[in-house]
């Protein structure tokens, strides 16, 4: 029997119990593009997450390539956490009203206050070596999500108002060396997302136009244009399955390079719609009732490659490129078991996206490492026309440092800090099709995100 199966492994309730309490208070702000998380690693952040595929530096590598736990000589736990805090502030540049042409009033409405808001984002990891060749690795995160909130009165209320979306993934790992150099892994994953999504009604417009015809005259309601809102919450969560699978060569004992890969994630979100405000004359009506609701959301796969040189035995060069295909997200549609109820349809449209990044690590003594790193991530949104203020996403500069101090052989603690340049989110809709009633939101959004996170190894 190998030594490694006498190590003592930690109890599975301890480990579930710690984490339960961790993801309680959680509500996910996407801070890599479109509204996936990066943020799984805080030792990866000072690097900006440069060769995260092959770095392989602790057990955090489960999120970023399993197979970098072949390179753990001890048993890991790591329980890591990132305060997310963006900036999302909306200026008004000429909105548009559908009925603009006959009262000359545009889209009315303040500019919204900061739609970003502050979260926190926990990470779970362990891992371990079964074998001399066979290794077990066991992480929870969340890879995925979005937190936004504007004011209830502002002037892309017909739009959004609140977002929220939450992921949380449990993913076991096995890997194993086939060689010396050569190492593969592969995971299960299990998802659960749990969603809310709230906009304003513009039900005076709705009378002005004759929407109710005939039942209900056009203008016979007597309600304001942009003045007597109603409101939608959509509400539902799904759970789905995947899977991710990483490879790690190691060309010496100074230079690396890992392939990693997450497969997309299919969910069918099911909850209900609860209708607010509606007007007591329409009460009568089988429309904006309260109803159950579903949705099909497909989150998308990844590909990584990632590179690992330590120059000298105290500087590591790396670096790392990500595509993610995001293409997969076409449009985000709630059906309604109303059948009087239509759909409610936003059109995405977008492409797949890269994300480059270059680090390095200055060990600068045995307990102390020091990181630095840069990275570049793409939007995939293409067109001003297919964003949404629900995700007001731009093209990203990071810059990020960070720190690792061993005060022990079995602990470690590791700092990192991150600020994001967004590159100015423009939006540009136009008050027809499914923008109709929402109105043809147009400005930019003043945005960045600062990162401060925090994590802790133990080793046994």
């Amino acid at each position: 029997m190998s030594k490694h199966l006498r190590v003592k492994p930690i109890n599975c309730f301890v480990v579930l119990f710690l984490f339960i309490l961790l993801f309680i208070p959680l509500k996910d702000n996407a801070s890599a593009a479109g509204f996936a998380i990066i943020e799984q690693s805080v030792s990866g952040l000072g690097n900006a997450y440069a060769g995260g595929s092959a770095a392989a530096e602790d057990a955090t590598t489960l999120f970023y390539n399993p197979a970098g736990i072949t390179r753990i000589k001890d048993a890991q736990f790591i329980i890591g956490g990132h305060v997310i805090i963006p900036k999302a502030k909306f200026k008004n540049k000429g909105s548009t009203h559908v009925l603009q042409g006959i009262t000359g009033v545009g889209l009315r409405g303040n500019n919204g206050g900061d739609g970003g808001v502050t979260v926190y984002v926990p990470n779970f990891y362990y891992a371990r070596p079964l074998t001399d060749r066979l290794y077990f690795g066991f992480a929870v995160n969340s890879p995925f999500g979005l937190s936004t909130e504007y004011d209830k009165d502002w002037v892309g209320r017909y739009h959004a108002i609140k977002s929220d979306m939450l992921t949380i993934n449990i993913n076991p790992s096995i890997a194993y060396k086939l060689t010396d150099r050569l190492s593969v892994a592969g995971g299960f994953n299990i998802q659960y997302l749990k969603a809310e999504l709230s906009s304003a009604i513009d039900f005076g417009t709705l009378d002005a136009i004759g929407y109710f015809a005939p039942v209900i005259p056009a203008g016979a309601l007597g309600l304001t244009p942009q003045g007597s809102d109603g409101y939608v919450t959509l509400k539902g969560d799904s759970w789905g399955y995947g899977f991710n699978f990483g490879v790690l060569y190691e060309f010496n004992d100074s230079t690396r390079m890992g392939i990693s890969y997450r497969s997309r994630i299919t969910h069918r979100v099911k909850g209900d719609a609860d209708f607010s405000d509606v007007p007591a004359g329409l009460s009568a009506l089988p429309v904006f009732k309260d109803t159950n609701a579903s949705a099909k959301i497909i989150l998308p796969d990844t590909f990584s490659v990632g590179f690992y040189h330590l120059l000298t035995p105290a500087l590591a060069l790396m670096a790392d490129v990500t595509l993610t295909r995001w293409s997969v997200l076409d449009e985000l549609r709630f059906q309604f078991d109303n059948p009087n109820q239509p759909d409610s349809v936003t059109t995405t449209r977008w492409g797949d996206s890269f994300r480059y990044s270059l680090g390095m690590s200055y060990y600068a003594s045995k307990e102390l490492t020091l990181r630095t790193g840069i990275a570049y991530d793409e939007t995939p949104i293409k067109e001003a026309r297919y964003r949404t203020p629900r995700i007001p996403d731009g093209d990203r500069l990071w810059l990020a440092v960070g720190l690792g101090y061993s005060p022990g052989k079995h602990f470690t603690i590791d700092l990192g800090y991150a600020h994001l340049f967004v590159n100015d989110p423009e939006i540009r809709k136009t008050p027809a099709g499914e923008d109709l009633l929402r109105g043809g939101l147009k400005g930019t959004f003043d945005a960045n995100v600062n990162i401060i996170s925090a994590q802790l190894t133990y080793r046994f």
